[in-house]
Parts: C-alpha cells; sequence; structure tokens
C-alpha cells in the first residue's frame, strides 16, 4: 500500500507530505485548493508524462516521492529482484524528478530507473482512476486479465500461451525449411557440382605445405644429391678432411693429456666432436643415396599441387576453408533431397500443436463465457446504487480469425448508462464521473481478484448526491476491505463514509499561493463534514448533521 507521498515544488505545491493509512482514505477540500494536483503528482510519480509546466514558479526542480509497504506483494518484489533494486524490510520508495532544464530522473529504493521501468511498477502498485488518467481497465489487454482472473482461468491462459508460442516456434521452423529448401533447389546443380569436385578431390587438411616440401625437393633432387657428396667429401677426404684433421688434433691432446692430466675435458670435448662429424658423414652419405630423380612422382606432386591451387582460388584460402565448403554444399544438397521428410515431421507437430491448441482455446472460450455472464449480472445489480439506475454492462466476446496466444476471442467490456443508448465500449464513456463509479462497481466485484493494492478515484462523486453519494461512499468502504482506497472528493455523504481524513488548504507563502494538509480527527474533521455540507461549520445545526453522517458510516 501507499503509506506515503512527498511533494515538492510541484504545481502550487510548495511541500507536503502526505501520510496515507490502510483502508478508505479520503481528500477533501476547496476547489482550486490542490486535491487534483495531488493526483497528478501521483500520476507523475507513476511513469505519466510530466514536463517543465509542473515546476512551481521559482523553483528550479519539482520532486515526487511514494513510500510503498510491498510486503506480501510477490509481484513487485520479483520485480524488484528482476532489475536488481535490493528491498529491505518490505518498503519500496519510488522517487521522481523534473528539472527546469527539462530533464528528468526517476529512482527506485535509491536504483536509477527510466520512466518505462517507473510505469510498469507503478501497473502493479497503483490503479488510479479519473477522467485524465490512462485508465488500466480501459486497456483491452487489462480486461481480458480481469476476466480470466474472474473465471479462473489462470492455468487454462497458460496452457493456451505456451501452446501457441510452441505452434509459432514450429511454423518459423517451417518456413525456415522451405525457404532454405527453396534457394538450395535453385541452387542444386551447382552446388552438386561443388559438392562432388571437393569430395573427388578427398583433400587432407595440412597436405598443401606437405606437397610444397616435398616438390621442391624433387624439383632440385641432382643439385641435392651433388651437395650431399660435396659434404659427404669435405668431413671424410684423406687430404683436407674434417675427421683426418680431428685425428691429427687427437694426437696431440692425447701427447698433452700424458703429460697434463687436467686437460681431460678438452679430450672429452674433442671426442665428441669427432663422433658428431662421424655421424653427419654417415648421415650425408644415406641422404645422398636417398634423393633420387623422379619425374613421375615429381609430376603427380604437381598435378596435385595445381588441383590444390584450383580449388583454392575456387572455395577458399585454405584446405581446411574448401572442405567446409564442401561439406555445406552436401548439406545444402542433403536438404534438397531429404528436406521433405524434414518438413513432414514439422508438419505433423504444427499439426498436434493446432489441435492442443484449439482445445485449450476452446476451454478458455467456455471459461470466459460462463465468467462473462456471472460478471455482467454482478455490475448490472451495483449500478443503480451506484447512482446510474439505467445503466447496463455487457461483456463482448468477437472471434478471432484463429486463437492467438490469449485465446480464440478478443474481450471488451461496454456499457449503456441510459436507455434506449447502445452499449459503447468502456472507454469512450464521456463523464469521467460515471466512468468512475463503473470502475468503482467492477472493482467492488473484482476486489478479491485484483491484486493492485491501492486504488486511487478521482471525481468518483461527480454528478452524484443525497443517498447515492451515501452508497458510493458505502461501496468504496467495502472495497477497501481488499485494497487501500484513495479517493477525492467534495461529497460529505463520502467522506463520513472513510477511515482516514485528509484535508488540503490552500495559502499563500512570501507572495506565491502553495497548498498543505491536514489529517483530521474529532471535532476538526466534524468541522469538515460540516462544511462540505454547505452550511456554516462552526454552527451547532451543521455540526449535528456531521456528526450523524459520521455516526451512519460507524465514525465515532
Amino acid at each position: 500500500m501507499l503509506s506515503e507521498i512527498r511533494i515538492r515544488n510541484f504545481a502550487i505545491i510548495e511541500s507536503i507530505a502526505l501520510p496515507l493509512a490502510p483502508g478508505f482514505n479520503i481528500l477533501s477540500g476547496e476547489t482550486g485548493a490542490g486535491k487534483s494536483i495531488i493526483v497528478g503528482a501521483l500520476g507523475f510519480l507513476l511513469g505519466e508524462r510530466g514536463s517543465t509546466d509542473v515546476i512551481r514558479p521559482g523553483a528550479d526542480r519539482a520532486v515526487i516521492e511514494g513510500i510503498f509497504e510491498i510486503s506480501g506483494a510477490a509481484d513487485v518484489a520479483a520485480w524488484a529482484d528482476e532489475h536488481g533494486i535490493d528491498v529491505e524490510d518490505g518498503t519500496l520508495v519510488l522517487k521522481r524528478e523534473m528539472a527546469a532544464s527539462g530533464r528528468g530522473r526517476a529512482w527506485a529504493n535509491a536504483t536509477p530507473v527510466g520512466a518505462t521501468l517507473l510505469a510498469e511498477v507503478g501497473r502493479m502498485l497503483v490503479n488510479l482512476h479519473g477522467q485524465h488518467e490512462a485508465q488500466t481497465l480501459l486497456d483491452g489487454d487489462s480486461q481480458r486479465a480481469i476476466l480470466d482472473a474472474f473465471a479462473g482461468a489462470g492455468d487454462t491462459v497458460s496452457e493456451v500461451r505456451e501452446l501457441h508460442g510452441s505452434l509459432g516456434k514450429v511454423r518459423r521452423e517451417m518456413d525456415e525449411l522451405v525457404s532454405r529448401r527453396s534457394e538450395a533447389e535453385k541452387r542444386a546443380d551447382y552446388v552438386r557440382h561443388v559438392a562432388n569436385e571437393i569430395e573427388t578431390a578427398k583433400l587432407v587438411d595440412g597436405e598443401q605445405e606437405k606437397l610444397e616440401d616435398e616438390a621442391r625437393v624433387l624439383e632440385n633432387a641432382d643439385e641435392l644429391r651433388t651437395l650431399a657428396a660435396s659434404l659427404r667429401e669435405a668431413l671424410e677426404a684423406e687430404e683436407g678432411g674434417a675427421l683426418t684433421a680431428l685425428a691429427s688434433a687427437q694426437r696431440a691432446l692425447a701427447s698433452i693429456g700424458r703429460i697434463d692430466p687436467s686437460t681431460k675435458g678438452m679430450q672429452e670435448q674433442l671426442d665428441a666432436a669427432y663422433y658428431a662429424l662421424t655421424e653427419l658423414t654417415r648421415e650425408a652419405g644415406v641422404y645422398a643415396e636417398r634423393v633420387e630423380l623422379d619425374p613421375e612422382r615429381l609430376g603427380t606432386v604437381r598435378e596435385r599441387r595445381d588441383l590444390l591451387y584450383r580449388l583454392l582460388k575456387k572455395y577458399g584460402d585454405s584446405v581446411a576453408a574448401v572442405i567446409e565448403t564442401g561439406r555445406k554444399a552436401r548439406a545444402e544438397l542433403d536438404l534438397v533431397e531429404g528436406g521433405e521428410l524434414d518438413l513432414n515431421e514439422l508438419r505433423g507437430r504444427a499439426a498436434e500443436l493446432e489441435r492442443k491448441l484449439g482445445a485449450a482455446a476452446a476451454k478458455l472460450s467456455k471459461q470466459r463465457q460462463s465468467a462473462a455472464s456471472k460478471l455482467v449480472k454482478a455490475v448490472d445489480a451495483r449500478l443503480p446504487e451506484l447512482g446510474m439506475p439505467d445503466g447496463a454492462f455487457s461483456v463482448m466476446l468477437p472471434k478471432l480469425a484463429e486463437p492467438g496466444p490469449y485465446g480464440a476471442e478478443d474481450v471488451a467490456f461496454h456499457v449503456t448508462l441510459n436507455k434506449g443508448h447502445p452499449p459503447r465500449p468502456l472507454a469512450r464513456v464521456a463523464s469521467g464521473g460515471e466512468l468512475s463509479r463503473v470502475m468503482l462497481a467492477l472493482k467492488t466485484i473484482l476486489a478479491k481478484v485484483d491484486r493492485t493494492p491501492t486504488l486511487v478515484f478521482d471525481e468518483v462523486d461527480a454528478g452524484i448526491g443525497g443517498k447515492v453519494g451515501l452508497q458510493v461512499g458505502d461501496t468504496l468502504r467495502r472495497v477497501a476491505d481488499n485494497h487501500q482506497v484513495f479517493a477525492i472528493s467534495h461529497l460529505p455523504q463520502l467522506a463520513a463514509r472513510a477511515h482516514h481524513h485528509i484535508v488540503v488548504a490552500k495559502a499563500a507563502k512570501g507572495g506565491v499561493t502553495t497548498a498543505d494538509v491536514t489529517v483530521l480527527t474529532g471535532a476538526p474533521r466534524v468541522e469538515e463534514i460540516a462544511r462540505m455540507l454547505g452550511g456554516d461549520p462552526s454552527s451547532s445545526v451543521a455540526k449535528a448533521h456531521a456528526k450523524e453522517l459520521l455516526a451512519s458510516g460507524g465514525i465515532q
């Protein structure tokens, strides 16, 4: 519920803190004192559009804060958690400001949020009913949700939505498969050529480098054999060969070692060098014998290398890329040749989902039809006591071409308020007061279904008085058994039924008009009711009448 709203520099209001209590709250005051401004400020807080026009003259910004107790409001807590907003002690503080520069900012428990998120959580917290607000119940989606909740059809609604989502997914898969098959069929001859050419080549990733190395050796075989022979000769020639020189060095070092044993390390190094050169000489000989002049093999390697070059030029910049091109080409062909089987499987799944969706939507339609009949009777029974004796409520269920995510029909609330006039959509009821009372009739019936904790009614008393005013007050009081109700009214019959009475008064500060609020109890409340009755608030007759009204509403 909304426990307090704080308003600073909004329109004529300089600074007020408006406390609200559980149950039925009433706000009264002289015409022009600022009652509707408070409702406007609340609407601004909850995401409605704002402009710099709302800023009080002389101020640099307007600021609105609302303190909400959300213990037990699981949907609001889930919203806060989803958007990373910490909630402690079950309290959510919304704050929004509009600067003179035109820049607007908003916060939820000190976490910055956009106006869209503010409006989203605002719809969960407060339902505004007045002539100028965008009414939640005037929205077709909301009307459908209300009827479904009244029908207890939540599980069926979820089933329809899930089945429709699954059917949509399968249909999208079918469309995608058909589109891909169509493209593949257009390219089939070319793709088949690509797949066959690449597959026939039997490519192996990495073979290009191996072919280059082998071709280089084969192309230079004669030179390589000559060089290898030269290397062997340089190592083992009897005159000037490296091994001959090492033998001479070996003899000299052996003589040195006989005289100075400390040269043992030098001997080991020389031995290692001798053995290494001996092994190098052997390998040079083996290499020279292994290198062969093989024109036939060279031709085969060149032919394979040229094939790779052609494939690389046409299908990719590496052998791996060409292999992948061939794989994709084969997959396209498989789509053409085997896609009909996949398409038939999808068609079967779609047909089964359509059957299930049709059955679930038909079940939902029956639930809605039954609930609509009951809701119409209940609302029609309420309208006379709310000052609309000729009012008639109706629920339209126009059929859709096929079941959608919310069933096989739309839901639209219609009403007629005068005999001889056809029903009109709820959104086209002309009078703000009549609209609010129709809303009130619905709220009375749907009180246990509607989870919005706070209901705000502006102009609910427009065009009524006397006994009807008392009946409207009693209705609001009954709604307050399940919701916090906040009504703005000039009607004493309504005010006398409230649990909590606040008055707004206009004054001047520093030559600028402002507004202030006071919570009324006891004698001050009696005087305010007397003023609202149109008499002298200080007269005993007016006070007696006020006390009588309060007593009839159970207020002592």
